[in-house]
């Protein structure tokens, strides 16, 4: 499998032809402790089925109650700023300002948790055809970052999206129904869904 060529440690961005022709391929970056670039296409790979999408008991009693604003691409910034900020980041500076980009470009869409006007949560990722790549998502607030999920998988489901991939599949993503699939089937089934025509927005 050929990999993109990494940027140089002082190039200011990852050119958005190089990223979404990664996407295409099943593959994505993430910045790595050395500095340098890792490209990476896990298998097994991680997805959340979107129309067998599980709400756990809990969440479901938080959305009944609506204590969020929901909104969609209004921070983006501020969402990849808020999912790096933890001990230990893949989000470098040049992921940061590579995703930005995108999002200009339309590429790259962010869900956001609101609460008396504070961003309290979300999630970013990059969509292309009926598939939709999740990056990452942090809570500042209990719950914020479920209920961007169950936003999203929502939006995606009325929309017609086809694949949600998750890179990997942790312990917090099994009790929404994500699962790992060979490597070889998600190609298929991401090939599938970048010949539909979605809009995220």
């Amino acid at each position: 499998m050929s990999h993109p060529q990494s940027p140089s440690r002082d190039t200011a961005i990852i050119a958005p032809d190089l990223l979404l022709e990664a996407y295409a391929g099943g593959m994505f970056p993430m910045a790595m402790e050395n500095g340098e670039m890792g490209w990476f296409s896990p298998d097994p790979r991680g997805i959340i089925p979107i129309r067998e999408f599980h709400v756990p008991h809990g969440l479901k009693k938080v959305l009944r109650k609506n204590p969020f604003d929901v909104k969609i691409n209004t921070a983006f910034a501020d969402i990849m700023r808020g999912c790096a900020d933890r001990e230990s980041t893949w989000i470098s500076d040049m992921i940061h300002r590579s995703y930005v980009k995108l999002h200009e470009l339309g590429f790259a869409h962010s869900v956001e948790i609101w609460q008396e006007n504070q961003l309290v949560g979300g999630l970013y990722g990059v969509s292309m055809g009926g598939a939709f790549f999740g990056e990452s998502m942090f809570s500042q607030v209990p719950n914020a970052s479920k209920v961007a999920l169950a936003s999203l998988v929502a939006r995606l489901d009325e929309r017609g999206y086809t694949l949600l991939d998750t890179q990997w599949v942790t312990e917090h993503l099994t009790q929404f129904g994500a699962h790992e699939i060979p490597r070889a089937t998600y190609l298929k089934r991401l090939n599938k869904a970048l010949n539909w025509h979605c809009t995220f927005v």
